[in-house]
Parts: C-alpha cells; sequence; structure tokens
C-alpha cells in the first residue's frame, strides 16, 4: 500500500451486507510536500531513530534576495501519526526557521503535515532583537 492511502476492507457479508472498515497507512514523512503559499519540500528516507534530511524551496521570502533551495534536518517520533521537528538554514539570507508538528492521515486516506514555525532573522544590533523573530503556522499536503 502506498503510504498514506487508506483501503475499505470487506470484513463480514451478512444477509448482502457488507461490512467494511478502513485500512490505513501510516504517515510516512518520505517524499514531496507543498503548502498552501506554493513552497515545497523534499524529505529523504527516514532512519532507524526517526532522522532525516532533505531540501526546502520557500515560495516566499521577506529579502530582495534570489530564493534558492536550502537544506533542512530533522527528526520524528516512530509511530502512525509521528510528531515531528526539522530546521532550514536558509541558502539565500542569514536566517533560519524551525517547525515543529505532527503528520495526520485523514478520513480520505491523505498525509497532512500541520507545523508551527518560529523565523530568526539576523539583526545588526542587540536592541533590534526584538524584532528577530516571526512565528506562523503551515499545512503541507503530499505531493506524488
Amino acid at each position: 500500500m502506498a503510504p498514506g492511502y487508506c483501503t475499505k476492507t470487506p470484513l463480514l457479508v451478512l444477509l448482502g451486507l457488507a461490512l467494511t472498515t478502513t485500512v490505513c497507512s501510516k504517515c510516512d514523512l518520505s517524499g514531496k510536500w507543498k503548502n498552501g503559499l506554493g513552497s515545497t519540500m523534499s524529505i529523504g528516507s527516514v532512519d532507524s531513530k526517526g532522522g532525516f534530511e532533505g531540501s526546502y524551496l520557500s515560495a516566499l521570502s521577506s529579502t530582495d534576495n534570489t530564493i534558492k533551495e536550502s537544506p533542512l534536518a530533522g527528526a520524528q517520533q516512530l509511530d502512525d501519526e509521528p510528531t515531528v521537528g526539522f530546521t532550514v538554514k536558509w541558502n539565500f539570507s542569514y536566517s533560519v526557521t524551525s517547525f515543529v508538528g505532527q503528520c495526520f492521515v485523514d478520513d480520505n486516506g491523505n498525509e497532512v503535515l500541520e507545523t508551527i514555525w518560529l523565523l530568526r532573522s539576523h539583526v545588526g544590533e542587540r536592541t533590534d532583537n526584538w524584532k528577530a523573530t516571526s512565528v506562523g503556522t503551515n499545512s503541507f499536503t503530499r505531493q506524488l
């Protein structure tokens, strides 16, 4: 069964009535993902300890620099709908973003990665520290 898909499995046929159950695969972070803003990420295979690496291509930037694909690294718990954390080191600005969240398999068998992120931007002076961190949320869906 492909990652993220559910199938209806017959349990019993009795008096012409078919009783079924839904069997879902676990949420698998490996592969390509896209969020609602158009940013994409690719995550390689998850190792036996839950670690993974990949790349992230942001659709948005607050800088005038050309957006470049950037590396990410993270870890997940090893269960069916894992909690996850990963960090992106941006290749086009002096900033990093850390994401935390959980991967879910919805009622239709689709995987959805719900995250909250913190973006830390570089500032030149300590007195500007107050404006250096942004926070937001993203929902990622698997791209086939």
